[in-house]
């Protein structure tokens, strides 16, 4: 038994901290990269972000990363839910625990002007950008 332990033990304390960071990016941080030049200037195409999977309330013109149609995605938030919007030459109302979403960069941005659902639902979001990276 003292042989067994004395070859573990100088492993316990790496064991420890490589699960402990395994947890906090499963549960608390998300950390990815921007693919496309839709959130340039603010995010550079290539930048490591990242973000806060545990948030508060979301705002208008907060980053947030989520989930559409299978992928992830950045953007701003332009509106909240029961803010006016007009899209596609309508006036809408944003849908209760919904969001209306914008590249910074409007020339190169597949937001939800061009998406037959433009709302992103509270349920895809996956994190709040935090920081980025580089």
């Amino acid at each position: 038994m003292k042989k067994l332990l004395g070859k573990i033990q100088p492993f316990i304390i790496p064991i420890t901290v490589t699960l402990a960071v395994i947890i906090l990016f499963h549960s608390i941080f998300m950390l990815g990269y921007v693919p496309s030049a839709s959130m340039e200037p603010t995010l550079d195409t290539g930048s490591l972000i990242l973000g806060l999977r545990i948030h508060g309330e979301l705002k208008t013109q907060d980053i947030i990363i989520f989930r559409h149609d299978g992928t992830y995605m950045i953007k701003r938030i332009a509106a909240t839910e029961d803010e006016q919007i007009v899209h596609n030459g309508q006036t809408e109302t944003v849908p209760e625990n919904c969001f209306y979403v914008l590249g910074d960069n409007a020339l190169d941005s597949y937001d939800s002007r061009y998406w037959e659902d433009p709302y992103v639902k509270l349920e895809d979001i996956m994190a709040k950008l935090l920081l980025p990276v580089t």
